[in-house]
């Protein structure tokens, strides 16, 4: 099976060696996407300021790749701080309805450029 990788102007470039997003038959698989705005490169501030830019960078790249939020069926979300879990779940309703896609929510230490949170997916084109 061959895999293509997609990308989009509206979401920030990659920030290493990798894709925003590869496609391979009818899966795609989106790399995390933090809070960095993509006409600046620069972290938006404020923890909501960068879950809703996570967001809006997540459904950039989904449209890209020819779908919507709809078909997304597992988040992973990654957070500095477990405390804010319930204000990410009342964020992502603003972009998802149900079914809501299946979702891992981890604690870490850090993420890139000091950011607090990073969401990355998986997504199925019917």
């Amino acid at each position: 099976m061959t895999h293509q990788a997609i990308s989009s102007t509206q979401a920030p470039a990659a920030i290493g060696p990798y894709s925003q997003a590869v496609r391979a038959g009818d899966t795609v698989y989106l790399s995390g996407q933090i809070g960095l705005e993509p006409e600046s490169g620069q972290l938006a501030l404020g923890f909501e300021a960068q879950v809703l830019q996570v967001l809006r960078n997540l459904q950039a790249v989904v449209e890209a790749s020819g779908g919507s939020l709809a078909q997304i069926v597992k988040l992973n979300i990654y957070l500095t701080d477990l405390g804010k879990f319930a204000l990410v779940n009342e964020l992502m309703q603003t972009f998802f309805t149900a079914p809501f896609p299946a979702r891992a929510t981890l604690g870490v230490a850090s993420l890139p450029r000091g950011a607090e949170v990073e969401i990355d997916a998986v997504l199925v084109l019917e």
